[in-house]
């Protein structure tokens, strides 16, 4: 069986700009097997027996996107979010591969026997590929290992309170005894880490008015990251080989400290998002809770320099967060800030937003490929397979019309919750087909963008 997909527009792993090429991936073993650089359409697209012959002309090929940062929550909070809607938003977005954070579920990925109940949740479901993170908690260091052997990525930790009862956050004490231990294992392994934490130089809170984004700002200030990140890179030049990822960096103000450690030869790396990329506070009404998340989302101008630090490649990768919750646990009837759940959906959206707003900045699809596909499968350890279109790796494919524009609205979110700050936004570039390992997981032109495909994504 063999999918053929050609266009005048692929983008290799050589080049930031498209070129005609012809992908031709093997569906049994799911592999691209042949990279031509040339365009062998004829305008149609057909299915003949096992050849699968796809012509996209004038629109862009790219390699399936790597969103290493997600919120899937079952099992345990399915009604937030579950691998069934969640992995269906990704393949509209063009995610091919997502790796699933450990902090929501009931049980949370902490030790082994809870990742086997995770997995076992998620087969049979799954539109695209699915990794897991472990969690780092206070005393579970002794679960490292098992949890490695058993498959995770790495591993997530918080430094400041998550307000959950089964992932509470870990102090430097904690750290020194899980980074010790990673640091003796033959696999390599990542820690990443919620980068904001409170110390004796933190700002005092005050009281706040709660529907006020600015008091609500002003709450969780760039000093909670900045401390936070200062002590990552103090804990990396102790344990150098276990290599540091930052987590949803917000702050510009921490981005000389990053500087600094990248110079040194830290094994450090650092990602951002897309609402901090594309959204300001000086815009964010009060009482709209539907932009909450932690870190907030910060000013103009340190939107700006975040876009800057990326293209000089002090922040290395970008990824959603896509953090849901009930519509309910938003609040958005009070307004409340301070109350209300903090995390922002978006998955499905990244690709539309990353391109809408890169390119008024002169950002090129190429640049937005190296930052959410080969930065983001280098993080989870899958560079030998995922994020690029070259012979050997995973046939994931998504053909993008890149001029197309859509307003956000609710047909347009496949997750399960459809509260977004993007609703109403009117984005440019649209997907039209995902390819995983070379088998339809999405088609614009299909009803619910699946009827009638099934899923096949695998757990990785």
């Amino acid at each position: 069986m063999l999918l053929t997909v050609t266009s005048r527009n692929v983008l290799l792993p050589d080049s930031d700009l498209p070129r005609p090429a012809t992908i031709n991936v093997d569906i049994r073993t799911g592999k691209i097997i042949e990279v031509r650089l040339q365009y062998i359409g004829n305008g149609a697209c057909r299915k003949n027996g096992d050849l699968h012959f796809v012509d996209a002309g004038d629109k862009v090929v790219l390699p399936g996107l790597v969103d290493a940062h997600v919120h899937l929550e079952e099992p345990g909070n399915q009604d937030w979010e579950g691998f069934w809607t969640g992995t269906q938003a990704a393949a509209a977005g063009g995610v091919t591969t997502l790796i699933d954070m450990p902090v929501d579920s009931s049980p949370p990925t902490t030790t082994s026997r809870n990742l086997h109940i995770k997995r076992r949740s998620a087969r049979g479901q799954c539109w695209v590929d699915v990794g897991f993170w472990g969690g780092a908690i206070p005393q579970n260091e002794t679960e490292l290992g098992p949890l490695l052997s058993a498959g995770v990525k790495g591993f997530k930790c918080f430094l400041i309170d998550t307000g959950i009862e089964e992932f509470p956050c870990v102090s430097e004490s904690d750290l020194h005894k899980h980074m010790s231990h990673l640091q003796h294992f033959s696999k390599n392994s990542v820690m990443i880490f919620h980068a904001e934490m409170q110390t004796a130089s933190s700002p005092a809170r005050r009281q706040l008015n709660p529907r006020s984004y600015q008091e609500f700002l002003s709450s969780r200030p760039k000093e909670l990251e900045v401390d936070a990140i200062t002590l990552i890179a103090r804990l990396q030049a102790t344990y150098p080989s276990v290599s540091c990822h930052v987590a949803h960096l917000s702050a510009a103000a921490a981005l000389p400290i990053i500087r600094a450690a990248k110079d040194r030869g830290s094994k450090l790396s650092v990602e951002t998002c897309f609402h901090y990329l594309c959204l300001s506070a000086e815009d964010i009404p009060d009482g709209a809770t539907e932009y909450k998340c932690t870190p907030p989302i910060r000013e103009d101008s340190n939107r700006n320099l975040l876009w800057d630090a990326l293209v000089d490649g002090t922040i290395d990768c970008v990824i959603s967060d896509h953090s849901p919750c009930l519509v309910e646990m938003k609040g958005l009837e009070h307004g409340n800030f301070m109350e209300a759940w903090g995390g922002v959906s978006s998955l499905g959206l990244g690709l539309s937003l990353l391109w809408t707003e890169g390119r008024k900045r002169g950002i090129s699809l190429g640049q937005i490929v190296r930052w959410m596909s080969i930065k983001t499968a280098e993080l989870a350890g899958l560079s030998d397979t995922k994020g690029q279109l070259k012979v050997g790796h995973d046939g994931d494919l998504v053909i993008l019309d890149p001029e197309s524009e859509f307003k956000v609205s609710k047909e347009h979110l496949y997750f399960k919750n459809k509260l977004t700050p993007y609703e109403g936004m009117t984005l440019r570039g649209l997907v039209h087909k995902t390819f995983v390992r070379g088998r339809l997981a999405y088609d614009s032109a299909l009803q619910d963008g699946c009827t009638g495909l099934q899923p096949s994504g695998e757990l990785l």
